[in-house]
C-alpha cells in the first residue's frame, strides 16, 4: 500500500477540475472510510478509495492520476451507496480515469490496453463482445498466457463466436461521439 506524502504542493485547479467534471462536492468527504470498507477490490489497491479521496482533496495530482486503484475500480458503486454524504465516489474514480488517460498517466500498459479493447467492443456492438474483446486485448498486449481460458469459456457457453449487436447501436455511437467531442474542448 502506498503512503501519501501531503507535504507536496496542492494543485487546487486539479481539485476544481475533478469537482466540475464529476459534479461532486469533494469537500464533503470527511474520511469516514465507508468507501474503503465496502470496496471489494481494496485488497488490490495501492491507495484505498478513502486515500484517493484525501489525496484528491489535497490536490495531489501526480499521486492520484498515477495510482493503480483508479484503474482497478470496477465502478460497482458500493462506495457511493455507503457514503453518508452521498458522494458518488465511483463517478469520481471514472473521472479520474478519464483525466489520467487524457494526460498520459495510465500506470500499467495492459490495464489501458484492456480498457481500450473493452470500449472498442462496446462502441462497435453496443455491448461487450467477449471473444472480440479478448482477441483485441491479446493483439494489443501480445499476452498469450490466458489463451487456455477461451476453450473453457466456450465449452461452458460463456463465449459466443459471433457478436450480438443491440438495437439502438447508433445511440451508443452518439454517446461515444459526445464524449470524444468533450475531450476536444
Amino acid at each position: 500500500m502506498t503512503v501519501l506524502d501531503l507535504t507536496h504542493s496542492c494543485d487546487m485547479q486539479f481539485v476544481a477540475e475533478v469537482a466540475r467534471e464529476s459534479g461532486q462536492n469533494l469537500t464533503l468527504c470527511y474520511q469516514c472510510g465507508n468507501c474503503t470498507a465496502g470496496c471489494p477490490f481494496t485488497f488490490a489497491y495501492d491507495l484505498p478509495a478513502s486515500s484517493v479521496m484525501r489525496a484528491l482533496q489535497w490536490g495531489q495530482r501526480e499521486a492520484v492520476l498515477s495510482c493503480r486503484s483508479i484503474w482497478i475500480c470496477a465502478t460497482c458503486k458500493t462506495c457511493s451507496t455507503r457514503c453518508p454524504n452521498n458522494i458518488d465516489v465511483a463517478r469520481i474514480m471514472e473521472v479520474l480515469r478519464q483525466i489520467s488517460r487524457r494526460e498520459g498517466y495510465a500506470p500499467e500498459k495492459q490495464i489501458k490496453q484492456f480498457q481500450d479493447s473493452f470500449l472498442q467492443s462496446v462502441m462497435r456492438h453496443g455491448r461487450v463482445f467477449e471473444l472480440g474483446t479478448m482477441m483485441s486485448f491479446i493483439a494489443r498486449s501480445r499476452r498469450l498466457t490466458d489463451m487456455d481460458l477461451g476453450p473453457k469459456a466456450l465449452a461452458r457457453g460463456k463465449l459466443f463466436l459471433r457478436a450480438r449487436d443491440i438495437r439502438g447501436r447508433d445511440e451508443v455511437e452518439r454517446i461515444f461521439r459526445r464524449y470524444r467531442e468533450s475531450l476536444e474542448k
